[in-house]
């Protein structure tokens, strides 16, 4: 049995249809609504225990894509009763948040947009919150102190006087759109400018010749030039860990409809070429896109990074050729067939998430991480799942990022 699918077959597998899509996004804002006695002044984990995450308070990189699923639940449910539960409970948690980046409460790190992009941007542009401007505006101040104007670019974690910390991660992808709003929110291009400067020089030395990801990349920490590319959650150095691929798709559409380079289509058609050949029979990737259909015994999926594609190939979409533009929606729509049928959480007695089988890190010997939620649910798996539905369902859609 061959290892993975070809695109030729792909072309061939089944869509979701509308009925499909709806009646998936009805049990996703379900399983909202029925999470919020627990999680309406609290926040899951980044991933499930057993299928269920448990809450606690707002502290981790993830805590932004639950609010996230609050709103995309706001935005799908069918009756105004629903949506004033959902309301309230996301301006609770954009309290939350604004109360985070006042006491800049573990917000040192990269990771401010994923906290304030899906938490308090969409509060912002769905309700006009201003609690909501001030706690995102001040997410992408804190978010500045990470740039490194030498390199031009934001460095990932760690102290920034640290050697070792010169770094940044494909992840940041989808940190950088929290600048591009606060230059529009503010008419301040410094923002914007700081996320050029590092969407072009991750977009240098991320993608390797064979059309893979590095997951981070490493700078000299005396002349911040570029040193070599590298893992932490990868199987090892030179393999594709599903998940940054992903946010290389995603990443690379969102960095097309910020600049118009047409060098980001380039990219985006090679990263996306690369996750779509090293796809299993089912349509869900393994951890890492070295593992395949045979290695099921040994290797968990992340269904998350099929759901972060999607999402990508549904943006991009809106910037390209017409016949173009429709392939990648027919993948998205593929994708979306194949998690709904096989991944979705259908009944709240089995998960109180939405997506089985993601990996969050799965230790090698080749790595530097540690196991944790691995064939769980991922929280950002959950929000990026309602994002697809939305997104297939809402063509339209006024994307968050």
């Amino acid at each position: 049995m061959e290892k993975w699918i070809t695109i030729q077959e792909i072309e061939q597998y089944p869509e979701v249809d509308e009925k499909q899509q709806e009646e998936a996004m009805a049990q996703c804002v379900d399983q909202v609504k029925q999470n919020l006695p627990a999680f309406e002044t609290h926040f899951p984990a980044a991933n499930s225990e057993n299928n269920f995450y448990t809450p606690g308070i707002n502290t981790d990189w993830t805590s932004g894509f639950w609010t996230g699923e609050v709103w995309l639940a706001y935005e799908n449910a069918e009756n105004e009763e629903d949506r004033r539960l959902f309301k309230e409970a996301g301006d609770k948690q954009v309290s939350s948040f604004l109360e985070r980046i006042n006491i800049k409460h573990y917000v040192d790190h990269h990771d401010l947009g994923f906290l304030y992009t899906p938490s308090c941007v969409s509060a912002y542009k769905l309700t006009g919150s201003q609690e909501a401007r001030e706690a995102a505006l001040k997410a992408a101040d804190q978010l500045m102190t990470r740039y490194r104007p030498t390199g031009k670019y934001i460095q990932a974690w760690g102290e920034m006087d640290t050697p070792e910390n010169h770094r940044l991660i494909i992840d940041c992808l989808l940190n950088i759109p929290l600048l591009y709003w606060a230059t529009e929110i503010t008419g301040e291009s410094r923002y914007k400018e700081v996320a050029e400067n590092h969407i072009h020089t991750t977009m240098k030395y991320i993608v390797r010749e064979d059309d893979s990801t590095w997951h981070t990349i490493m700078f000299d920490p005396e002349t911040d030039r570029f040193s070599h590319g590298a893992t932490c959650q990868g199987y090892k150095d030179s393999s594709a860990w599903a998940r940054g691929q992903t946010w290389g798709i995603y990443g690379t559409a969102i960095a097309y409809k910020n600049t118009g380079r047409a060098e980001y289509l380039d990219y985006f058609r090679r990263v996306s070429g690369y996750f779509l050949k090293h796809l299993p029979k089912d349509l869900c990737p393994f951890w890492d896109l070295g593992f395949g259909d045979g290695d099921e015994a040994e290797q968990p999926r992340d269904s998350s990074s099929g759901a972060i594609a999607a999402c990508g190939f549904l943006e991009m979409s809106k910037y390209l050729p017409k016949e173009e533009a429709q392939y990648y929606q027919a993948l998205a729509r593929k994708l979306a067939f194949a998690l709904i049928k096989n991944y979705q959480v259908k009944d709240f007695s089995v998960s109180n998430g939405q997506l089985l089988h993601g990996t969050y890190a799965k230790k090698t010997p080749y790595n530097t991480c540690a196991n944790s939620g691995v064939d769980e649910c991922v929280i950002w798996g959950d929000y990026f799942f309602m994002e697809m539905l939305t997104r297939l369902i809402k063509p339209d859609w006024n994307m968050y990022w």
